[in-house]
């Protein structure tokens, strides 16, 4: 039997409404930004599992051989699992829409479950690395693509960044890319593009 279930948060949210997935960066937990979740959208059914993978004690969702090399053999895994659980929470609690949010190693396994899956209507990507060429999928036509970046960011270059932009609008996704003059660092303009994105879900 496959194991499908990762450590969670969980607050179920009002029929006919969407269901928000929040995905924490490396080290981060289902705390990270569960609260921020709920804020984004009260009435939505909010979940936040945490990563399964321990880097050094550091929890991700999937394991990496060095800085932006990614284990692409666990990745899939990774990606077949988190499919797998939010699909299924998505029909247990009769979603109209399938929301994500993830920051940095969150956002990579998000943006791969975009890739690979669909699955999600509209998803927010903090600051993501997709370090290799994403296969074309033509489902992710019509999706909503909300990018957050920093310009000087070291941990997801800006070429690459922008190289993954290229692929969502190449695929008609809707795809919008916010960016700011730091780092790896989330910025209050992030932010405010981020409430913007999710206001129709509300």
């Amino acid at each position: 039997m496959t194991d499908n279930s990762y450590v969670h948060r969980l607050q179920a949210g009002a029929s006919g409404k969407p269901i928000l997935v929040v995905l924490h960066g490396t080290g981060g937990d289902e705390n990270q930004f569960f609260d921020f979740g709920r804020r984004l959208l009260p009435e939505a059914t909010i979940v936040s599992p945490r990563g399964d993978v321990s880097e050094f004690g550091a929890a991700r969702f999937f394991k990496r051989t060095g800085e932006g090399v990614y284990d692409m053999a666990d990745l899939a895994r990774a990606t077949e699992k988190m499919a797998s659980f939010v699909a299924t929470l998505a029909k247990e609690h009769e979603a109209t829409d399938v929301l994500g949010l993830g920051f940095s190693n969150g956002a990579n396994i998000l943006a791969n479950v975009l890739i690979e899956k669909g699955l999600f209507n509209a998803s927010v990507l903090m600051h993501p690395l997709i370090p290799f060429q994403p296969k074309a999928n033509p489902a992710l036509g019509g999706r909503k693509v909300l990018i957050t970046a920093g310009e000087r960011d070291p941990i997801s270059p800006a070429p690459v960044t922008r190289a993954l932009a290229e692929y969502f609008e190449a695929q008609n996704a809707s795809t919008t890319t916010e960016w700011h003059a730091g780092g790896h660092d989330i910025r209050q303009n992030e932010i405010d593009a981020i409430q913007r994105f999710f206001e129709p879900y509300r």
